[in-house]
């Protein structure tokens, strides 16, 4: 009896979703493979002007784990990545057109991705309906609810979720849904990848200047979050506050997509000042500048680098712009919810004049996690996708019902709550009225007259 071929695929997009990949490699969380072929998908807003991660400083040192790396743009061409997905009768023909193209033959194929409910990972477990399909977080939405629900069919193919221990004891709610179990990919592992890349991109980065803050720009104009001059200003927000904390020198780090003008309006902010700002435009991720430059505190608004940074690498983090954030999010239900939540509640705010700079080397943010995050990640959650996950209704009211006060009500949204009937909607004695059958049917009827007549004005001749 001929035993078939196993291949496995692993698809990323950004180079800490590769150093994610290589160091769940050598941990031996994948297990054994006859072949891996990383699979790059390059999902900038235009994918012909922004170089993918696999020509950046550093990632010939992860290429080794790969026998093979593969063009998911090429593969689609002249189709985007975050925009395609093949018609279900095309699904056949595509699998045996890539089984040709990328040699898989008659392998038997596991499939190794990150952000499932949407394109390119959708487009991909659709195109194998056969393969297994393992899942990796590389970031803080893995302790959200899955974004959208998810079709069963593909949903009980997960084996396993890969994460990082950002947030020491905090327990993933991404596609626990499906029972799905969650795996650590060790810190120490992680770190070990990325000491390799920050060797190989040493020359691409200046000297630190001692006492430097860092400051990360994470583009939040292109997810029509902020406006771009609201974006600006909160650049400068941090630029100022890093000053304000005494730092004469200050590294910033745009996000790869953002525009040059916002690096040349914190020239002037830091001329000002009389603050000397170095740009760091090589493309090399955040966790490769702590290595390779050590700064002495790190700001941002909601990223994943500010844990990774304290977790990881002891440095001390602060926050900035998260208050503008939890209220800009719309819907309740968006998926960046829950990272700027987890990083509002852990992490000092750069702008508090009570704040306590976190010292190097010392005491970690996340080591003493703020009260009860679990119950109010479990609130969110709910709230979030109720219909998801259900059964966190009786942890997200004893939350509510304990926990709510005037720094929490931060994390919730009143109309929300009076939607789903959750405490805190309305007074006390008035909490039937959500459950009440009868007020809920004369709601929806209001609301359906509303959108009635709302569409009649915009129909109607002047």
């Amino acid at each position: 009896m001929t035993t078939r071929r196993r291949t496995q695929i692993l698809l990323a997009s950004t180079l800490y979703g590769a150093a994610t990949l290589a160091a769940a490699i050598d941990a031996g969380l994948l297990g054994s493979a006859d072949r891996r072929l990383l699979l790059v998908a390059n999902t900038a807003a235009v994918p012909e002007t922004t170089p993918a991660f696999d020509e950046a400083p550093g990632f010939e040192r992860l290429r080794t784990r790969f026998d093979a790396v593969l063009s998911w743009n090429e593969t689609i061409a002249p189709f985007h990545p975050t925009g395609w997905s093949p018609r279900p009768d095309d699904a056949p023909l595509w699998e045996r057109h890539l089984r040709l193209l990328w040699g898989l033959g008659e392998d038997e194929v596991t499939i190794v991705l990150e952000s499932i409910q949407v394109n390119p990972a959708l487009a991909l477990v659709q195109l194998f309906p056969d393969a297994p399909l393992e899942v990796y977080a590389d970031g803080l939405m893995s302790y959200g609810p899955t974004r959208s629900k998810l079709d069963p069919l593909i949903g009980t193919r997960v084996g396993r979720l890969l994460h990082l221990d950002l947030v020491p004891g905090l327990e993933p709610l991404l596609l626990r849904e499906f029972g799905v179990a969650s795996h650590v990919v060790p810190g120490e592992v992680f770190t070990k990848v990325l000491a390799e890349l920050a060797d190989a991109a040493a020359c691409h980065l200046p000297p630190a200047p001692e006492g430097a803050a860092l400051l990360l720009g994470q583009y939040l104009s292109a997810l029509d979050i902020l406006t771009p001059e609201e974006e600006e200003r909160l650049h400068v927000r941090m630029l100022r506050g890093a000053a304000g904390r005494g730092h004469r020198a200050v590294l910033f780090k745009p996000h790869p997509s953002a525009p040059a003008r916002w690096s040349r309006m914190l020239e002037e902010e830091a001329a000002r000042l009389d603050v000397a700002l170095t740009v760091l435009d090589a493309p090399v991720p955040a966790e490769v500048v702590y290595q390779r430059l050590r700064p002495a505190l790190v700001v941002a608004c909601f990223s994943t680098a500010l844990l990774t940074a304290n977790t990881f690498y002891g440095l001390p983090v602060a926050r900035c712009g998260t208050d503008l954030l939890l209220e800009r999010l719309t819907p309740y239900q968006n998926s960046n919810r829950v990272p700027v939540t987890i990083v509002d509640a852990l992490l000092p705010d750069l702008e508090d004049p009570l704040w306590a700079v976190v010292r190097e080397g010392g005491h970690n943010a996340t080591d003493a996690p703020a009260p009860d995050l679990s119950g109010l990640l479990a609130a969110v959650g709910y709230a979030m996708q109720p219909q998801i996950h259900p059964a966190l209704r009786p942890a997200a009211e004893r939350y509510l019902s304990t926990s709510l006060t005037p720094h929490t009500w931060r994390y919730f949204k009143r109309r929300r709550l009076t939607t789903l009937g959750l405490p805190g909607a309305i007074p006390a004695q008035l909490a039937f009225l959500p459950r009440n059958p009868t007020v809920r049917k004369l709601a929806r009827r209001a609301r359906a007259i509303k959108r009635r007549l709302t569409r009649a004005k915009r129909v109607t001749p002047a």
